[in-house]
């Protein structure tokens, strides 16, 4: 059992004094909110809940097709800029970008399952286009000249050694574009 303890500032076992006028009597609960009473009749904010906050823009195609479409330019030229600076293609960063393009594309536009389709369209273009960016720049460091001016002025010729050299892996990296677009849309609905 426990044993009562004894108040502050007094040797063990002592008990109050008689002449103690708080001794027995208990605090006071507080009441709630102490300025409750205080407010004037027409208050602006007098009671209620506070204002919700709006809720973001879903189901919105046209903006989440912009988003998307973003986000494939982006992604496309971050994975060209990777693969061209080291001068090979990595298939988590085709996911990346089309993960990025999906996810962009719901969390915008909402759960269209359009969306999905144009989204996972977008990334296999997105990837194409980085994987151009990146032949750009490997051509770049052997040709003496800008990637900029290789890949705007010489762009036939680069889709057309794209075509030469695409393998397996290469379309492989389109497809996984792709999935990864899907991937996105689920992952932001």
């Amino acid at each position: 059992m426990s044993q009562p303890v004894p108040p502050p500032n007094q040797p063990y076992g002592a008990q109050p004094q008689q002449g103690n006028p708080y001794a027995g009597q208990q605090p006071a609960a507080p009441t709630g909110n102490p300025f409750g009473g205080q407010q004037p009749a027409g208050a602006p904010f007098g009671g209620g809940a506070p204002f919700a906050p709006v809720a973001p823009a879903r189901n919105n195609v046209g903006l989440g097709l912009l988003a998307a479409v973003a986000a494939a330019l982006v992604g496309a030229f971050l994975y060209g800029l990777i693969a061209g600076s080291i001068e090979r293609e990595v298939g988590y960063i085709a996911v990346g970008v089309g993960f990025l393009v999906g996810f962009a594309a719901s969390k915008v536009g909402g759960r269209n399952p359009v969306l999905t389709v144009v989204s996972a369209l977008l990334s296999i273009g997105a990837v194409y286009l980085g994987q151009i960016v990146g032949m750009s720049i490997i051509l770049s460091d052997m040709a003496d000249q800008s990637a900029s001016s290789i890949f705007f002025d010489h762009f036939g010729d680069l889709t057309d050694a794209w075509k030469q050299s695409a393998d397996f892996k290469t379309y492989l990296f389109l497809a996984i574009g792709a999935i990864g677009a899907i991937g996105g849309a689920r992952k932001a609905s």
